[in-house]
């Protein structure tokens, strides 16, 4: 062999070695990913969110029983939320994903060492888990769900299918969704432009929504808006169910609400978060460090409609609404 050509095998075989070093874990060991879910396993809603991810990560190469495990942990209760995260750390997987704020808050405080991922998490720099969007350092990255703007567009779309409300109430639990202050600050400074006026509905138990739904239905104008939170929204079919019985109209963070009756969702895609945080995953295991990948702000929202419930509350939905809706119910 001649010499030039035996340098350049060794330059190629080194470019190979790093190559395989960087990407070794798709080459070789099995990768474990945890996950703590803040939600319950037989969520309808909860194939949405995982399907797209695990496709995600089977386009970048990830396939489980092959170079990939995905370790869940579900549930929506905090005391549950809490041993599921202290028992994925104890597991110590390459990474952790968690799903919402009530399953980062436990993750945070369990483990600075291993990487962390986070979807749907409102506004990571308040909530003092990073200090910075763009450098969040550490070992925490993710996407988040808040947008400030949310909370007039959703008293828009209240006043777009029902102009005269007047009065509205902000339903969640404190204790589940402790975050949801910002959206409160949010919608109560939006709500004189719209003529309305807002008030904070917390509950915590079916008890509080019927006695919240009660007295709401008894104000003049009355209309609903439940953001963001794990509470609500295993309570989804009581309290749109109480709405319509109520003829309130409502709006709601989740598709979920609109498809066990509810008037109309509206909120953060969530299947396009847990997608791009199965690219950041990625790149995590193949060698970049978490603090180095920006904290996203969302990308993209989703609109469902209930044309069914608009009839039956005597509400008309607007033609340019139902045009730029992503699923109508009828």
């Amino acid at each position: 062999m001649r010499r030039r050509e035996f340098i350049a095998g060794i330059g190629c075989s080194a470019v190979a070695s790093m190559v395989a070093s960087r990407d070794g874990r798709a080459q070789g060991r099995t990768a474990r990913v945890g996950m703590l879910m803040d939600i319950g396993e037989t969520d309808p809603g909860a194939h949405g969110f995982v399907d797209p991810f695990e496709a995600q990560l089977e386009t970048a190469g990830w396939h489980k029983g092959r170079n990939l495990e995905l370790i869940y942990r579900w549930g929506s209760k905090p005391e549950i939320i809490k041993h599921n995260a202290e028992d994925l750390v104890q597991l110590a997987p390459d990474i952790l994903l968690a799903f919402g704020t009530p399953a980062l808050i436990p993750l945070h405080k369990a483990t600075t060492t291993i990487p962390i991922v986070f979807t749907s998490v409102s506004d990571p720099v308040a909530q003092g888990f990073v200090a910075s969007l763009s450098h969040p350092g550490g070992n925490l990255t993710g996407f988040s769900n808040f947008e400030l703007n949310i909370g007039s567009k959703w008293l828009q779309l209240l006043k777009d299918i029902a102009p005269s409300v007047t009065d509205v109430a902000v339903m969640f639990n404190p204790r589940t969704s402790p975050y949801n202050a910002l959206w409160m600050r949010s919608i109560d400074a939006a709500a004189p432009g719209f003529g309305m006026t807002a008030v904070q509905a917390s509950v915590q138990s079916d008890e509080d929504i019927h006695r919240t739904i009660d007295l709401l239905s008894k104000k003049p104008g009355p209309s609903l808006v439940v953001p963001a939170d794990s509470f609500t929204y295993e309570h989804a079919d009581l309290i749109a169910s109480l709405a319509n019985s109520n003829r309130l109209p409502a709006i709601y963070a989740f598709p979920l609400f609109a498809h066990r009756g509810g008037l109309i969702a509206y909120g953060v895609d969530l299947a396009e978060q847990f997608r791009q945080a199965a690219g950041y995953i990625d790149r995590i295991l193949k060698g970049d460090k978490p603090g180095d990948l920006p904290i996203q702000a969302p990308t993209r929202y989703t609109m469902t409609v209930n044309l069914k419930t608009a009839k039956a509350l005597g509400l008309s939905i607007p033609p340019n609404l139902l045009a730029v809706a992503d699923e109508v119910i009828e």
